[in-house]
C-alpha cells in the first residue's frame, strides 16, 4: 500500500500515507473553487475529490451563463498515487502551499476549457471542525475545511468564446475540506430509515472587499439552533493584522418570492459590522456539480475513466430546486463603505422556524 507520498514527511498515523485513519466508506479529500469577473456575466464552479475507501477521484467543472449551466465532469479509479491529481482533462497544481494553484480544463469536444491560475488574496482561514450525526450517534459529516478568497488569471473558454482572465477583474474563493460526508453510491440507511428527515439550513459566505475578506459560516436545525457558526475578518498577509474574530453572526434573510432562494441578506456582527448581500448569479451545484440529486454524485464508481459533458436549463428557481441542492450565488456585498464580491452559498430543506417554513414544500 505504498505510495510515492511515503517518501515525504507528512505522516499523521502509523499507516502508509494511501491507507486513510478511518476505515468510513466516506471518508474524501477535496477542492473547491470559483471563479467570476466581477459581473454577474458568468460563474465558474470547479472541483475535484479523492475518495480512497471508495477507489475513486473525480472531478467538475460547471459554468452557469445566461439560462443555462454547462459541465463537464470526469471520474476514474484512484490508484495508489494520491499525488496525482489528474482526473481525465482535469488537473491541479499545488504551485505555492495556501498561496498559488493552477487548475486545469484541457480542451475535450464538450464546451468548457480553462488554464487559470489563483493567487490567495489573503491568508486561508481554518474553519471549526463540523460535526453532525444522525440522532442514534452516528456522525454523517466530521470534517475540516480552510478558506480563502483571491484573483485569477489565465483563460476561460466557454461555448467557443474565449475570456480573458485578468486579476484586475477576475476573482473568486476557494476552500480544501476532508474527513467524512456522505459520497458515492447511497449506502443502506439502518435505524434512519424509521426517522423522520431532518432538515438542513446552512449558509456560508467567504467575501472579498478592497482591504479586507470576511468568511461567515453556519448550519441550523429547524428550531433555529446552530450545531455550526463562526465569522472571520481576514487581512492581507502585508497587513501584519491577524485574523478578527466577529462574534456570533446575526442573519436577516429576503427570500425571492414563490422559492427558497435568497435574493438579499443582512449579516450583523461584533463592534457594529454589518454586510448587505446581493445575490446576482446563482449556480445549482446539483446540476453537473455531483451535489444534490443529478445522476451522477462525487465518489460514485464509473470504471476506469468516464469524461461527461451536460447541459442543463436553470432559468428560474423552479427548475433549480428541482436538483435539491445548496444553490452557489455570485454575490455583491457592502462593508464600511467598501464594494466586495465573493460566495453567497445558501441551502434550506425542510422546516425552519426563524424562516417561517413549516414544512418541506411552502416557499416565501
Amino acid at each position: 500500500m505504498l505510495s510515492p507520498l511515503d517518501d515525504y514527511p507528512v505522516h499523521q498515523v502509523a499507516e502508509p500515507v494511501r491507507q486513510v485513519a478511518t476505515t468510513d466508506r466516506n471518508f474524501y479529500d477535496r477542492y473547491y473553487f470559483n471563479c467570476h469577473p466581477s459581473s454577474p456575466e458568468l460563474f465558474c464552479v470547479i472541483g475535484m475529490g479523492q475518495y480512497p475507501n471508495l477507489g475513486v477521484a473525480d472531478a467538475f467543472a460547471v459554468v452557469r451563463t445566461g439560462d443555462e449551466q454547462i459541465a463537464v465532469r470526469a471520474s476514474r479509479e484512484l490508484g495508489n498515487d494520491r499525488m496525482d491529481t489528474r482526473v481525465g482533462p482535469f488537473r491541479i497544481e499545488v504551485l505555492e502551499g495556501l498561496r498559488r494553484l493552477r487548475v486545469v480544463l484541457e480542451p475535450t469536444e464538450h464546451d468548457l476549457a480553462f488554464d487559470l491560475t489563483f493567487t490567495a488574496a489573503v491568508p486561508a482561514v481554518l474553519e471549526p471542525r463540523h460535526v453532525l450525526r444522525q440522532p442514534h450517534g452516528r456522525a454523517i459529516i466530521d470534517s475540516t475545511r480552510l478558506a480563502q478568497t483571491g484573483r485569477w488569471e489565465g483563460t476561460l473558454t466557454v461555448d467557443g468564446t474565449d475570456h480573458a482572465v485578468t486579476p484586475d477583474t477576475w476573482q473568486g474563493t476557494r476552500d480544501r475540506s476532508w474527513g467524512i460526508r456522505p459520497v458515492g453510491e447511497p449506502e443502506p440507511p439502518g435505524y434512519a430509515a424509521a426517522q423522520p428527515p431532518g432538515s438542513f439550513y446552512w449558509l456560508y459566505a467567504p467575501l472579498r472587499f478592497d482591504d479586507f475578506s470576511i468568511v461567515t459560516i453556519l448550519q441550523e436545525d429547524a428550531t433555529g439552533r446552530r450545531s455550526l457558526e463562526e465569522a472571520v475578518r481576514v487581512w492581507p498577509e502585508a497587513t501584519g493584522r491577524e485574523p478578527e474574530p466577529l462574534g456570533s453572526p446575526g442573519v436577516t434573510l429576503t427570500f425571492t418570492p414563490g422559492s427558497r432562494e435568497v435574493a438579499s441578506a443582512v449579516l450583523d456582527f461584533a463592534g457594529g459590522v454589518k454586510v448587505e448581500v446581493e445575490t446576482v448569479l446563482p449556480v445549482a451545484i446539483g446540476a453537473g456539480g455531483g451535489y444534490g440529486t443529478d445522476d451522477w454524485r462525487h465518489g460514485m464508481y464509473l470504471g476506469p475513466l468516464v469524461v461527461q459533458g451536460r447541459r442543463y436549463d436553470v432559468g428560474d428557481a423552479a427548475k433549480r430546486a428541482a436538483y435539491f441542492c445548496p444553490i452557489d450565488n455570485l454575490a455583491t456585498a457592502r462593508c464600511e463603505g467598501q464594494r466586495g464580491w465573493g460566495l453567497f452559498e445558501f441551502a434550506c430543506f425542510g422546516p425552519h422556524e426563524p424562516s417561517g417554513f413549516t414544512g418541506w414544500d411552502d416557499v416565501a
